[in-house]
């Protein structure tokens, strides 16, 4: 098999891999007609790591867990708080909008890295910044406050836990490089499902319906969106460089906004399509700026 087909293969299982996490904005925001934010958040990450650890001993990889504080604790960055999150926000905010804050997460990763990790803002990433404020401006009209907002900020600081867990996750393959990346993967969510799991007993909600709609999504998150999306995602990034896989991955919340414009008639307002076409524009030029500088990609820069 040659190099190019090799690229090909990959780039055909990127596109294939953001239609998953795209179209599931809207599944997810219709699972939960028929169970609570937690119910579903809960089901879906739990036996979304089920999946994986099975995956796992499919594969006969490592699956005795290492690192397990670091583990915990980013578990509860990458699924509690962005799974978790995003469910939330999904309750009363459209799964179009909250796709796109979400993606915001290369701009946090940029901003905070500075504080964190001592990576300063050069270059091309001032002018990304800049779209990507102007974008968030946009979007959630501090002036014009609406129904949505607190949806929003969900949605926002869900893309800020998930830009904290791809920054603790890279100090984490720094300092141990031979970590099985699926095992990571699997074990970190199964330790962040937990608190969900908790939250889904505590938080009264009405009993679970289910619908043969609701069983499918459950089932679309766990085995494809999880499962075979991180094979799709690990099986990429073994083959290309960091910025054409960071690229292609953008199509996942232009998806995700054209699917909720479609199948539940969520049209985005003037300002609030701007705002999205600002922050699209951030994370393209972070992802050339990527290309150019040949920088690596972390795995968990992926979503679950």
């Amino acid at each position: 098999m040659s190099w190019t087909s090799n690229k090909v293969r990959a780039v055909a299982a990127l596109l294939l891999l953001s239609i998953l996490w795209g179209y599931n904005w809207v599944v997810m925001k219709n699972a939960l007609l028929d169970a609570g934010a937690f119910q579903f958040g809960a089901l879906r990450t739990f036996l979304g790591a089920l999946c994986l650890l099975a995956l796992i001993a499919i594969l006969r990889k490592p699956l005795r867990p290492k690192e397990i504080p670091t583990l915990i604790l980013l578990g509860l960055l990458q699924t509690s708080g962005f799974t978790g999150l995003i469910i939330w926000a999904l309750v009363e905010g459209g799964a179009g909008k909250t796709a796109v804050l979400t993606y915001t997460m290369p701009f946090w990763v940029m901003v905070m890295a500075w504080p964190l990790l001592g990576e300063k803002i050069k270059g091309t990433q001032w002018l990304a910044a800049l779209f990507s404020v102007m974008g968030l401006l946009f979007i959630l009209d501090p002036l014009h406050l609406g129904t949505d907002q607190f949806s929003m900020m969900l949605a926002v600081l869900a893309g800020i836990s998930w830009a904290l867990a791809v920054m603790l996750a890279k100090k984490l393959h720094q300092r141990a490089p031979e970590l099985d990346l699926l095992s990571l993967t699997a074990w970190q969510m199964l330790f962040g499902s937990l608190p969900i799991v908790v939250v889904a007993f505590l938080v009264p909600a009405p009993p679970i319906n289910w619908t043969p709609y609701f069983i499918g999504a459950v089932v679309f998150n766990a085995v494809f969106c999880n499962a075979l999306a991180w094979l799709l995602w690990l099986y990429a990034l073994q083959r290309l460089e960091a910025g054409v896989a960071s690229m292609v991955t953008l199509l996942a919340p232009v998806i995700g906004v054209l699917a909720a414009w479609w199948e539940l008639k969520e049209q985005p307002a003037q300002m609030e399509l701007l705002g999205m076409l600002f922050i699209v524009v951030s994370l393209i030029i972070i992802s050339i700026r990527g290309m150019k500088q040949h920088e690596k990609i972390d795995a968990a820069m992926a979503q679950e």
